[in-house]
């Protein structure tokens, strides 16, 4: 069994759940709440942040300094079709952003998909360690381990386990308050 290995499985369940949690909307603008959508550029799908510079000059307001004027359309309408909620305008080849105050249904809306990205890093760290379990019966089964030798490595499994679903919670709590903080 290699713990390392597991140990970057489940590492990057926890980099996919702060990924996805970058895109989800706090009260405050974020340049990485643009960073997932992508515009048609140039007869392809491109990320925003190859066509512009994302600024955040103040706290409710996201700018994206568009390269290319005659871009400036397809950026304006990449975020609009985004479900994020947001109504961009251009002013030359600037598209302001601004954020609208969330609702309370919409923090709680926010909330829930906070929870359910949550449970799929957990499920995600779950399977890493099925894997590391199952990898260790077919160890002793083989004769390549002891069955002392195959219990006290599952328990390392299942506390690495506890302490990754433990680091999903925190995230899950701290990205909730951040959520609902108005």
């Amino acid at each position: 069994m290699n713990k390392d290995d597991l140990s970057r499985r489940m590492d990057g369940a926890i980099a996919a759940l702060k990924q996805e949690f970058s895109g989800l909307r706090t009260g405050r603008a974020s340049a990485s709440l643009l960073e997932p959508i992508m515009v048609e550029a140039y007869g392809s799908s491109m990320p925003i942040n190859q066509v512009g510079n994302i600024n955040v000059p103040e706290a409710r307001m996201i700018t994206v300094q568009v390269w290319d004027k005659g871009m400036v359309g397809a950026v304006e309408k990449a975020i609009r079709d985004s479900n994020l909620g947001l109504n961009p305008a251009s002013d030359g080849q600037t598209v302001r952003v601004p954020l609208p105050e969330l609702t309370e249904e919409r923090r709680k809306d926010l909330v829930k998909i906070a929870g359910k990205y949550a449970e799929n890093a957990r499920i995600a760290v779950r399977n890493v360690r099925r894997d590391g379990m199952d990898q260790l019966k077919k160890d002793e089964k083989d004769g390549n381990i002891s069955q002392d030798e195959m219990h006290g490595q599952s328990d390392v499994i299942q506390k690495m386990t506890d302490d990754f679903v433990k680091k999903i919670d925190d995230l899950l709590a701290s990205k909730e308050k951040d959520i609902m903080t108005v």
